[in-house]
């Protein structure tokens, strides 16, 4: 089977194309390093191929021959709205390239199913004010680890899955969702991705989680790749570094590579260099 572009032109190349089909990959680190911009961007540079293959093919170049592009780009958000994600994804790309992308990309918002146990008012989320009485007899939604478990089901087969972001799952831990419930989801996905044979996107903050919970995700996942900041003299600048991806990794040894240096343009996340291990 074809790899599937991550959407990120200098990973792809580096890497036979993108990641290996069946691939669950965590990005996780630092805040603002470039994990969720790379989220961004591989949903955005996929769907720019489908919606203006002009513009992908200046800004990206051409697809690897040992790859192929996902026929559905799902993104998929526990707390966001489609307004609110393209405004987000024009905060890390040209706001061309997202006109030229969206319509290519499926939103999901998780929200009512995220918010329904929370004190959080039903109108902030949901769009629409509803009276106590209407509260008290509608009908409960099915909780957001069930609906995330089902949405990937219908559509994770073969496609592009972006999930934006685990984080929000782990602040919601309580006695309706406990650790073990997503972390069993994870080893779920982990299992059945084998089988869907597309790519799923996880990101999760690292700082909010606990190393045993870290690793606990790890496991479940394909591939890590984590985002860090690094201080040289007056400068700060954004490193991915390969924690480990099967499939993928020995290719990364291959070339003695082991860390990457990247950056945020106008096209997204990219890789601006490598570093070779000493």
């Amino acid at each position: 089977m074809a790899r599937i572009p991550f959407g990120i032109s200098r990973l792809d190349s580096i890497v036979g194309g993108g990641a290996p089909p069946g691939s669950v990959v965590l990005l996780t680190g630092e805040a603002g390093a470039g994990a969720r911009e790379f989220l961004h961007t591989s949903a955005a540079m996929n769907g720019l191929y489908h919606g203006d293959r002009e513009a992908f093919e200046l800004h990206y170049g051409d697809v690897d021959p040992a790859a192929e592009p996902p026929p559905e780009i799902h993104y998929v958000s526990l707390t966001a709205g489609r307004d609110q994600l393209e405004r987000e994804l024009s905060y890390t790309m040209d706001e061309d390239l997202v006109r030229g992308a969206v319509d290519h990309i499926q939103f999901r918002d998780l929200s009512p199913e995220y918010f329904q146990l929370s004190p959080i008012p039903r109108e902030w989320y949901a769009g629409e004010a509803q009276s106590v009485s209407d509260l008290a007899t509608r009908e409960r939604l099915e909780s957001a680890l069930s609906a995330l478990g089902d949405y990937l089901g219908e559509h994770a087969a073969g496609n592009l899955v972006v999930i934006d972001s685990l984080t929000d799952l782990v602040a919601a831990v309580s006695d309706d969702m406990t650790w073990s419930d997503i972390a069993l989801l994870m080893k779920g996905v982990q299992k059945a991705a084998y089988d869907w044979g597309g790519l799923i996107l996880m990101l999760v903050q690292g700082e909010t989680l606990e190393p045993t919970e870290l690793g606990h995700l790890m496991d479940a996942a394909s591939g890590t790749l984590q985002f860090e900041w690094e201080s040289g003299g007056s400068k700060r600048a954004r490193t991915m570094f390969v924690k480990e991806f099967r499939g993928v990794l020995s290719r990364l040894e291959e070339e003695n590579i082991i860390r990457f240096e990247t950056e945020v343009h106008e096209g997204g996340f990219d890789v601006s260099g490598v570093r070779k291990i000493r």
